[in-house]
């Protein structure tokens, strides 16, 4: 026979709380941190999967970040393109005008010359867009100007690229030097010579066709543009969809199912209230203590 002992059903008691213990006090700290993991051994697969997945969502954010700097300079870059764009085209509309020799007196040519000077300054102006302190028509320049007054010349150093993909690379600004030209062969000298010319009297109807080739230069660039721009805001869309994707699989390794939780926490309430009753009955006071 095998006697039991009151120590032995003491300590079989004490064990049967502990673990029942131990069970509710999991279930309630889930409950109250609402996460599945709570330290490495809880579940080395599990931490392993929610580091890598963290990873990836940091860079996801920092995607999404260049997404939107490059969102902001192409933008940018585009409006500038789109003011130059009218710009030239009133330009072109003066020339044609100016070019009327017969029905225009002198005053008439200087007033138009006038207007041309104008213009000038304002497509000057929109050579030296800004984006953030940053000139979108001159690379990394420092240069407070982008483009030289003086000799019609770009402050041109590296061009501005934003990464928006693993493997994607995008250009946000547009080379001055390519939009406009540069120096004699500038749209700004162009338009400065057209007024030049009808102060002088000169005939400017060759000068159309000029204004014309520059023109297709800046469409040109708005159009490429306008390409890096659709790149990038399709882009913004697939991060978007992947982080919602990550998130997605991070709280289905991370979060708890919180009704399933909580049923939980209320089976393990009950089930030590069990504990505690069994124990109770099982250890009752024996003859011997009531002899003392």
């Amino acid at each position: 026979m095998t006697r039991i002992t009151t120590a032995a059903l003491n300590l079989n008691a004490e064990r049967n709380l502990q673990a029942a213990m131990t069970r509710l006090a999991t279930i309630q700290n889930k409950a109250g941190t609402q996460k599945e993991i709570g330290k490495p051994s809880d579940d080395p697969s599990g931490t392993a999967n929610v580091m890598a997945l963290r990873a990836e969502q940091r860079l996801n954010t920092q995607f999404s970040r260049n997404v939107q700097d490059a969102n902001g300079w192409l933008s940018t870059t585009d409006k500038a393109l789109t003011s130059a764009t009218d710009i030239i085209q009133q330009v072109r509309d003066l020339t044609v005008k100016g070019a009327n020799d017969g029905a225009l007196n002198p005053d008439a040519k200087e007033a138009i010359a006038l207007e041309l000077d104008q213009l000038l300054n304002s497509l000057v102006t929109a050579a030296n867009t800004q984006f953030m302190g940053r000139h979108v028509f001159a690379g990394t320049t420092n240069e407070s100007e982008a483009l030289d007054k003086t000799t019609y010349q770009f402050h041109t150093t590296d061009k501005v690229e934003r990464r928006i993909g693993p493997n994607s690379m995008v250009r946000v600004d547009a080379a001055g030097a390519t939009v406009f030209g540069e120096g004699d062969d500038s749209v700004f000298k162009l338009v400065k010579n057209i007024a030049d010319a009808l102060r002088a009297g000169t005939n400017i109807s060759p000068k159309i066709g000029d204004v014309d080739k520059h023109l297709q230069q800046v469409l040109g660039a708005q159009a490429t543009i306008g390409a890096s721009h659709a790149a990038v805001l399709a882009a913004d869309d697939a991060l978007l969809s992947d982080a919602v994707s990550l998130e997605a699989r991070r709280s289905g390794i991370e979060d708890i199912d919180l009704g399933k939780v909580i049923l939980e926490l209320k089976t393990q309430e009950v089930a030590y209230q069990a504990a505690l009753s069994a124990a109770a009955r099982t250890l009752q006071p024996s003859l011997m203590d009531f002899l003392r």
